[in-house]
């Protein structure tokens, strides 16, 4: 069995445990991810139909995105970190945001997505491959 993922926000008031594998790990750069996370793109960790459990309160915000998917974004509701996403239309699939992780070389990003929407002051990794926006099924 794999090492679960596991992790909380800043002040470890929410806290949650995956048992899985991720479907895939990725930068985004979408103007949503930058919002979110305070800076030029986000990192996530995806998983679909993994063992998931949480503890703790989150606050939560719902963003639509470009294609109709709407995404719960929760983040901890007195540090204000954000910790993981939900989807209400798709109950299977919950993101883990890299920056939450216990164990942060778990994180191993595949590609970055949204390259459009990149600012200049945070270029992508060149090793890794990039998609103008979101990666072809």
């Amino acid at each position: 069995m794999t090492k679960p993922y596991t992790g909380c926000c800043a002040c470890g008031a929410a806290r949650f445990e995956v048992v899985g594998q991720p479907v895939d790990m990725n930068h985004c750069q979408c103007r949503q991810c930058q919002r979110a996370s305070g800076t030029g793109h986000g990192s996530h960790l995806t998983f679909v139909g993994a063992s998931v459990s949480r503890t703790g309160d989150t606050g939560h915000w719902v963003a639509t995105g470009d294609l109709g998917t709407r995404k719960s974004r929760h983040f901890c509701p007195t540090c204000g970190m954000p910790v993981y996403m939900t989807f209400p239309d798709m109950p299977d699939v919950f993101v883990v945001y890299a920056s939450s992780l216990d164990d942060p070389e778990q994180f191993a990003p595949q590609f970055t997505m949204w390259t459009a929407a990149g600012r200049t002051w945070d270029p992508v990794d060149a090793t890794i491959p990039s998609f103008e926006k979101l990666r072809p099924s």
